[in-house]
């Protein structure tokens, strides 16, 4: 159960090595989390992992799961959620794929939408019957700015991405009332690291890499010169402690819907309602 001050006492992460899971697992520990379940493929990764979390003072313990053994996930999950009630799942697992290569080899495409999609349905709605059976929790579900309005340069990742992102509305309408919450976040590129430090950083697969975008052609309409021209601000874009912040917060409010940085709801919805032929226009 969550403690006196409303911080949850246990997390359940899938995908344990996502930067962003990390930074919000550490941001939760600051808050009182104490019992944590670090689930994905075993890895020298996750074991580093689990380790950095347990000397802030957390109770880590890995799980081994895979997304793409949706057959499992009944039984593993099942096993974490009998050890106790989770009091938060964050659903943090992805990968963004290689375009280029995945439009030439459709196996490989496959396996990007089998993992952000039907592995995170399989895996999302075990976590969400346990939850509800204990009767309270939050589900938190990384979806990415990338699912609003798919593009051509990452149509295969942005697809899976919009599909685990009107799951996860659905999904929450389904368990309204039941003092389950969940909460999708959709975070926008994050900004990269030094050249030192990224070298040694496990790359995120919650969102897509960060995109440069020229200005648009003159020959354009003015609407989309100006649903464009922001994404070239560094002010939306975002890291992995920025997302943390916005997930704690979010939690906190109870939130359904978390935009990072928040700026992205209104420049989204101005590209989402472009006509398409404009759209394809635009050089994202």
């Amino acid at each position: 159960m969550k403690d006196a001050f409303g911080a949850p006492q246990s997390l359940l992460v899938l995908g344990g090595t996502s930067e962003i899971a990390l930074a919000t697992a550490r941001r939760l520990i600051a808050l009182r989390t104490r019992r944590i379940h670090l689930a994905g493929r075993p890895s020298p990764a996750l074991d580093a992992a689990a380790d950095e979390l347990r000397s802030r003072g957390a109770d880590v313990r890995t799980v081994g799961f895979d997304a793409l053994d949706s057959a499992s996930h009944e039984t593993v999950l099942g096993e974490v959620f009998a050890e106790g009630d989770i009091d938060l799942v964050l659903l943090a697992f992805g990968i963004a794929g290689d375009q280029g290569r995945d439009e030439e080899e459709p196996l490989a495409a496959v396996r990007v939408a089998q993992t952000n999609y039907t592995g995170a349905v399989s895996a999302g709605l075990v976590c969400a019957g346990a939850l509800q059976a204990q009767g309270h929790g939050s589900l938190v579900v990384l979806s990415s700015v990338a699912g609003e309005r798919v593009r051509r340069a990452d149509f295969i990742y942005g697809s899976s991405k919009a599909g685990l992102d009107a799951f996860t509305q659905g999904l929450g309408d389904a368990l309204h009332g039941t003092g389950v919450h969940v909460m999708v976040v959709r975070p926008g590129a994050l900004r990269p690291e030094p050249a030192d430090e990224r070298a040694q950083a496990p790359i995120p697969v919650s969102v897509p890499a960060p995109v440069t975008v020229p200005a648009p052609a003159p020959a354009l309409s003015a609407p989309a010169r100006f649903a464009a021209a922001p994404l070239e601000s560094s002010a939306l874009t975002t890291t992995p402690e920025e997302v943390a912040e916005a997930i704690v917060t979010g939690l906190r409010r109870r939130s359904e819907t978390v935009w990072v940085p928040g700026a992205l709801r209104a420049v989204m919805s101005a590209l989402r309602h472009l006509p398409r032929p404009l759209f394809r226009r635009l050089p994202l």
